[in-house]
């Protein structure tokens, strides 16, 4: 079994996960071979203190493995510090023996399943923020990673089950709020290109803090969702 959720910040939010897998611990037997998937601003790599040592913990502690994309909040030095590896097709970073970042461009098969992950996103809140403290010019994508993107959905042939990312198309963010913030516009017409020219079921996001469905888009924030 797939879980998906969306941002958890840290200690801030993750009362919703632990929350749902102690009532599903009780119907279902879950082992490391079933997923949690977060969907950016995890807060797993934040201060390198003991508020990432607590929510990793907490996370290790639950009976499925979890998977992650980044956000925009995220500790983008402490991220690129940790070693790559290769993991079910793509490139990832493990922190902690059941932790794994899903790097950004990859297409992953998953129990049988073709997950295209794509992190990062803007920071609207970057005024009040000190680079390098509480925020990093990495949380949007370079040019090489835009561009691996595009191979790794070539080489799958433009076909792909389910569409990870932190933010949305552009044309989905105008639904979801009218109002334009300047500074995500690339990355939003980046997936506006992915979402154009590549097959999917399903594409799951966070980042807005809304639990939506606009066709096959669907946003995650309060509730945790199993893929069927």
């Amino acid at each position: 079994m797939i879980y998906l959720a969306g941002d958890i910040h840290g200690t801030l939010e993750m009362e919703k996960i632990l929350d749902f897998f102690e009532l599903e611990s009780c119907v279902r037997t879950l082992t490391e071979e079933d997923y949690l998937i977060l969907l950016g601003d995890v807060g797993l790599c934040w201060d390198d203190g003991k508020k990432d040592a607590f929510v990793r913990a907490k996370l290790e502690e639950l009976p499925v493995t979890t998977l992650w994309i980044d956000g925009n909040h995220e500790n983008f030095d402490l991220i690129d510090a940790l070693p790559v590896t290769n993991w079910k097709g793509g490139r990832v970073q493990f922190i902690g023996r059941k932790i794994i970042h899903l790097m950004r461009g990859y297409v992953y098969d998953i129990c049988g399943k073709s997950f295209f992950a794509f992190g990062g996103g803007f920071s609207i809140d970057k005024m009040y923020r000190r680079e390098g403290i509480s925020w990093w010019s990495r949380e949007m994508p370079s040019a090489q990673e835009y561009e691996h993107g595009r191979e790794s959905l070539k080489k799958a042939g433009y076909r792909v089950d389910y569409v990870l990312t932190h933010t949305v198309p552009a044309d989905i963010a105008r639904i979801l709020v009218p109002k334009v913030y300047p500074g995500e516009e690339e990355l939003q017409y980046y997936l506006q290109e992915i979402a154009r020219n590549t097959e999917f079921d399903k594409w799951y996001f966070g980042h807005w803090h809304m639990d939506c469905v606009h066709g096959k888009f669907v946003g995650l924030y309060d509730e945790v969702v199993r893929l069927e």
